[in-house]
């Protein structure tokens, strides 16, 4: 989770999020060069006074300086349009998980097991522990297994949420008669937080996301014992 003072992205719990962090520090790489070679250039005009008197017209430094931006767009271009492939490929689940975002809690849905299901609302500032955290635990955590393919349906009962977590790389927006869906793979165990980032009313800040990813074998035991 995000921590004071911090600069970067949180550190990645998914496939998905390391290749968004890849991606992130390629294009900040390509739009550092370009800021520091326009930069120098901006400068030295400003600086020298050179004057060529003879120079009427530029043929090779205006095909390079419009051939070259079109390099760089291509460059960008193609891992960004692989990621979003990549967001929307869903591979065979092992798992569906429903999520239903109300004003202002969110409701989760087992859908292959019978009957597991159950309501997450924010647990009040006073009402916390020591080694809690606030505006962003919840009575009733989503466990999932991690290493293990898990599709995500997120909709919504009343306005338009949008269930997000930025260590999984995942934003969906949850709409009311629509079904959105997403993948998701847990590359460790951890509690992964995240909160509602659509404006959803009075209460929107009041409404976070708190996933447990824990052990598969571990996850069917929860799931007898529920």
């Amino acid at each position: 989770m995000s921590t004071w003072a911090q600069i970067g992205l949180q550190n990645s719990a998914s496939p998905l999020m390391e290749q968004l962090i890849f991606f992130h520090d390629h294009a900040l790489l390509i739009l550092i060069l370009i800021t520091t070679l326009v930069g120098y250039f901006m400068v030295s005009l400003t600086m020298n006074k050179y004057v060529n008197r003879y120079l009427l017209d530029g043929q090779m430094i205006e095909i390079i300086w419009t051939v070259l931006p079109a390099v760089i767009l291509i460059i960008l271009a193609l891992p960004s349009l692989r990621l979003l492939y990549l967001i929307d490929e869903t591979t065979e689940p092992s798992i569906t998980l429903k999520t239903i975002g109300h004003q202002w809690y969110w409701s989760y849905e087992y859908s292959d097991f019978k009957g597991i299901e159950f309501d997450s609302y924010m647990i009040p500032s006073n009402s916390l522990d020591n080694s809690d955290f606030r505006l962003l635990e919840v009575d009733n955590r989503v466990v999932l297994p991690y290493l293990t393919q898990i599709r995500l349906l997120v909709t919504a009962g009343d306005v338009i949420h949008s269930w997000t977590i930025p260590a999984l790389g995942i934003k969906a927006d949850a709409i009311p008669g629509r079904l959105n869906q997403l993948n998701i793979l847990f590359n460790r165990p951890g509690i992964f937080y995240g909160q509602c980032s659509e404006i959803c009313g009075a209460n929107h800040s009041f409404m976070p996301i708190s996933v447990e990813a824990i052990n598969p074998q571990d996850f069917l035991t929860w799931i007898k014992s529920y």
